[in-house]
């Protein structure tokens, strides 16, 4: 019996194996869903079988029956008659498990099956079983876990191009959540042969607290139909996720408002006045006022660490270049070359954004910031980093949008260890 199942589950591999290479090779949409219905009937049907066999117990072959019956070869009859491997009990004689391979079940969202449906569901909104999983469907609302495949994509190439992103602090604690600062300022007391010095309190007397804010991505489905392999639906969805997401966060870390998205650096009040540094013309070409009015300002227990973030134009315009009352170069980028050149000023690197996340010097209106000095480790990120996909109609131009959302909120964790820098008249 169990010979007839595996026969017959070996002939609906072969067909769903036919049917993958087809989809693949195929341009027809009308062919494409068809082959996906007919997966989808293979898949439960394979399913089933494999359920079958599992429980049907493996046929002994003709001569393997071990000699002296159930005791013959180390073999004991236990209770009512049942072997009993006294060998099994000290692990001999058991088959091991392929080098390589755990006992974990496989990330059900990152199969094969889960791909092609998921893909359906964005192309067409068709919800199949393999989508029902865990508690998706109680809700009214049409939704999906983005697979693992597309997820661990988008979070692979946030932090490799996300320059901000990929160097703030990431927290994962639940939103709405007074989060304690620790403020431990101790002082030491000269006391004499009989004098005790006061015992000093540590407090925690200041909090930061996350929110629930969502950033989305929003595909149309009218791009997404004429991809019709499953490798190809995924490099674009990808693709458009990514570009989306990254100029995101990037933006919201630097100059978020705080209004339903993270708060961000240039926005936050909390950063001192002292710290919040104005550089005319004049003056941003002069690397004795750079030291004086902004490197003079950093507090010395956050210098390590701290890196200039600002826009590649007003590093290239402006510090690269740079001169001491020496004439010895500030910038030096052709010192220390290794896979490129290393951008560096005042012995800090520079992070070098897009225009639209610090605008350069020379498009700057007065009073917008410029540049910033900071450890980016000080600012916290709160996210599980999962996204979710939703689908609507959208009545105005009747056309069917997949919908990713992020749900996330930032702030700095320590603002003591910001200075900006605006530009001056």
């Amino acid at each position: 019996m169990k010979k007839k199942l595996l026969a017959m589950l070996a002939k609906k591999e072969a067909r769903k194996a036919e049917l993958g290479t087809k989809a693949n090779a195929t341009e027809d949409i009308a062919e494409l869903r068809s082959i996906n219905t007919e997966l989808d009937t293979l898949n439960g049907e394979i399913a089933e079988l494999r359920g079958m066999i599992d429980a049907i117990p493996d046929e002994p072959e003709p001569g393997n029956e071990p000699s002296g019956g159930p005791e013959g070869r180390g073999g004991v009859a236990g209770a009512a008659g049942v072997p009993f491997n006294v060998l099994a009990t000290y692990g001999v004689g058991q088959r091991q498990q392929p080098s390589g391979r755990t006992t974990e079940p496989d990330d059900p969202y990152g199969t094969l099956e889960y791909r092609t449906a998921f893909m359906q569901f964005a192309r067409t909104g068709q919800v199949t079983p393999e989508l029902r999983v865990d508690a998706m469907t109680s809700s009214t609302d049409v939704t999906a876990v983005i697979p693992s495949t597309i997820l661990n994509e988008v979070i692979r190439k946030v932090t490799e191009y996300g320059q901000i992103f990929n160097r703030v602090r990431k927290l994962s604690i639940k939103g709405g959540v007074s989060v304690p600062i620790l403020s431990l300022k101790p002082t030491a007391t000269w006391i004499g042969e009989a004098a005790t010095s006061d015992k000093k309190k540590v407090q925690a007397n200041t909090n930061v607290t996350f929110s629930y804010y969502g950033l989305e991505c929003k595909v149309s489905v009218s791009l997404l139909a004429d991809t019709v392999t499953l490798t190809g639906f995924e490099t674009t969805i990808t693709d458009l996720i990514v570009e989306a997401m990254v100029q995101g966060l990037d933006l919201a870390i630097i100059s978020g408002d705080g209004n339903g998205k993270a708060l961000g650096i240039t926005q936050d009040a909390r950063v001192p006045a002292a710290q919040i540094i104005t550089l005319g013309s004049a003056d941003f070409t002069a690397w004795d006022q750079w030291k004086k009015k902004v490197f003079a300002k950093m507090p010395l227990k956050y210098k390590a660490g701290a890196a200039f973030i600002m826009a590649s134009g007003t590093f290239e315009g402006y510090i690269d270049g740079m001169v001491d009352a020496n004439g010895q170069p500030v910038g030096r980028i052709n010192y220390g070359i290794t896979d490129g050149p290393q951008e560096r000023f005042g012995g800090k690197e520079v992070i070098q954004v897009e225009d639209d996340v610090i605008a350069p010097y020379d498009d700057a209106a007065n009073g917008a910031v410029v540049a910033i000095y900071c450890n980016l480790k000080n600012y916290g990120l709160n996210s599980n980093m999962q996204m979710t996909m939703y689908r609507y109609l959208d009545h105005d131009s009747n056309e069917w949008v997949d919908k990713a959302i992020l749900i996330a909120d930032g702030k700095l964790i320590d603002p003591n260890g910001v200075v900006i820098i605006k530009k001056g008249a």
